[in-house]
C-alpha cells in the first residue's frame, strides 16, 4: 500500500482538491470552502497587540476525527501570527489567529490548510 508522502524527487503526494477563500467583514467572520486543502485570506481588520481571534471553516470534507493543520502561508509580517486549529467537528473547524507581535497588526494574511483523514479505530 503506498504511503500518503511520497519522499523520492521532491514530490508529495496528498489531498487533490483545493481553493481559496476570502474572509469578508472582519476577521472573526466564517469562511465557507468545500476542498481538502486551501487557502483562505483573511481580512485585514485590526487585531491588537497579543490578541487573538477565532474564526470558523465550513467544510463539507471534514470529519470529526480528521486533523487539519493550518500555517501561515504568505502575507503580512512573517513571525507576528499564531496560527493553530482550535476545534474539529463534522463538517467545520475553528482557525484561532494570535498576534505575537507588541503593536496593533491590519493585514491580510494568507493561512494554507490542509486536511488529512483520521479515524477513531
Amino acid at each position: 500500500m503506498p504511503s500518503l508522502f511520497e519522499v523520492s524527487a521532491g514530490k508529495l503526494t496528498g489531498p487533490t482538491t483545493g481553493g481559496t477563500v476570502t474572509q469578508a467583514t472582519n476577521k472573526s467572520t466564517g469562511v465557507t470552502l468545500n476542498t481538502e486543502s486551501g487557502q483562505i485570506t483573511m481580512n485585514n481588520a485590526a487585531l491588537a497587540a497579543a490578541a487573538e481571534v477565532t474564526f470558523t471553516v465550513t467544510n463539507d470534507k471534514i470529519a470529526a476525527t480528521d486533523c487539519v493543520v493550518v500555517n501561515h502561508g504568505s502575507g503580512g509580517t512573517a513571525g507576528s501570527y499564531l496560527v493553530g486549529v482550535s476545534t474539529i467537528a463534522a463538517g467545520s473547524f475553528k482557525v484561532t489567529v494570535t498576534n505575537a507581535s507588541a503593536g496593533s497588526l491590519s493585514e491580510a494574511i494568507v493561512i494554507n490548510f490542509v486536511a488529512l483523514k483520521g479515524a477513531s479505530s
